[in-house]
Formats: C-alpha cells, structure tokens, sequence
C-alpha cells in the first residue's frame, strides 16, 4: 500500500513539474536586449533622473597607488572636481594630483586638453592626454550616459565567469571607441570593463582592464570605492575614493587657462 502512494506522489510531481516546466523554460530562455540591460544598470545605480539632477557636478577626492615599470610603487592623492554637460564633450573636468615630489593639474574644457603647474599653464605629453581623455571615455559614467552620448551598444551574450553570470555588453561612442562591460546578472553592477587602444607612438594596441569594488551609496547614487587598472594584465594603477560629494558649486575659473582668462581681463 505505501508503493502504492509513492508511485501516486511521483505521478503527481512529475506532472506539477511538467506543467511548470514551460513557463520555467520561457523565463530562463527570455533575453534582453543592449537597452534594457544598460537602463537597468542605470536604474540600479539611481535612475537617469536621480543621477542627472544629483550628479550635474561634484568633488571626488581620494587615493592613487601606480606601479611603475620597474615594479615599484608611487602614492599620490588626488581631486577630481567635474561639471557635467548636455553631452560628454560638453563637460569640464579638473584632475589635481599631488606626490611627494610634484603637484600639477589637468584641465578638459571646451574640447581641449591643458595642464597647470605651479601656476602656470603646459601642455601635456600626447601619451597624458589620451590616458585622460581614455580615462573619462571608457567608464561606468559611459555607460549611464549613453542615450545622451548617442552612444550605441550591442549584446555579447551572457557568459558565467567565476561563478558569476554575467551580461557582456558594448558600447560604441560617436568617436569608435568601444568598450565592453561585464555586469552581474544578478545585481546588474558593473563588475569591469575591458577595451583597447594604441598609445601614442606605439604601433600595437594594449588591453585595458577596469576592475570595480566596494559599490556604496553615496547621495543615492552607487559608487565604486575602488577601481584597478590592468595593461596588458598587469596592475598599473589602483585608485580608492575617500570621500564623493555632489552638488558641490564650482566657479568656472576652476577649468579656464590662466593666461586665456588674463587676456580676457585685459582687453
């Protein structure tokens, strides 16, 4: 008798099952598409909204660790203070840094690259400039900007890495540059970011590595606390944020040239 009702629960699992299984199937089958990836991810990270009235501009100050060709380490701390444009081109960035031997600046505005030190204002090597303008164009900031960059983005499937399945997602701006972003299907976090490009005056492009840690919360709004640089799968630079504030007022003489804004004084 006890067979016999075993046998009667089995059938009934079996069957339970089976009229579950197509809808399971359907779910686990469903895609998504490149936009509907990338508006999660916005969505996760505060919403388009949130993050264009909260993230117009800010300061972010923090920590570098580079490693050095010949292996050893160099510390700096740094500021980045940023007012956003309709656009990508449209913003002006201001990146100060400071060593225990220099401290300059480097200023985008208005399309151009300049540096300033001890006042006065340079120009950048090329190999600086294009890691500062490579810096801001392969980003997450990319990424939850890519409707207003008209960027353009496409699907590499779903892939499982470490455990972690992931969506793998490419973004392509109105100037070529691609970069690849691996999220987490689960959290719909940026986990990293890969992308390539020819250094100025080298004839063979290195691969970039962004890896990403320790998202918090920062006016509701998730940020990355830490970030690692790997060329060409080697560590070059580690940067940890100490403290993130938006919303900051900034004066446009933060991002002008001294002498172009000296000319301007005195017609």
């Amino acid at each position: 008798m006890r067979f016999h009702w075993l046998v009667i629960l089995a059938t009934v699992v079996a069957l339970t099952a089976g009229a579950l299984c197509p809808s399971l199937r359907a779910q686990q089958a469903k895609t998504y598409t490149p936009e509907q990836i990338a508006e999660t991810v916005i969505l996760v990270n505060g919403s388009r909204p949130v993050l264009a009235q909260i993230r117009r501009n800010g300061v972010e100050r923090g920590r570098l660790t580079r490693i050095l060709q010949d292996g050893h380490s160099e510390e700096a701390r740094y500021e980045l203070r940023f007012v956003r444009g309709e656009k990508a081109e449209k913003d002006k960035v201001r990146f100060d840094q400071k060593t225990s031997q220099a401290e300059y600046s480097l200023i985008y505005g208005e399309g151009h690259i300049f540096g300033i030190i001890n006042g006065s204002p340079f120009t950048p090597r090329a190999d600086v400039s294009a890691d500062f303008i490579s810096q801001q164009a392969h980003s997450i900031d990319a990424l939850l900007r890519y409707k207003e960059n008209e960027s353009k983005l496409s699907s590499a499937g779903k892939d499982k890495q470490n455990g972690v399945e992931v969506y793998v997602l490419d973004l392509t701006d109105k100037a070529n540059r691609r970069t690849r972003y691996f999220i987490s299907a689960r959290t719909f976090r940026v986990l990293r970011l890969e992308y390539e490009e020819t250094p100025p005056g080298a004839n063979e492009a290195v691969k970039y590595m962004k890896r990403f840690y320790d998202y918090r919360l920062a006016q509701n709004t998730l940020v990355p606390y830490r970030t690692v640089l790997l060329e060409g799968g080697k560590q070059t630079l580690e940067t940890r944020i100490l403290t993130v504030t938006y919303g900051v007022r900034m004066e446009d003489s933060l991002f002008q040239n001294p002498e172009t804004a000296s000319s301007a004084g005195n017609p």
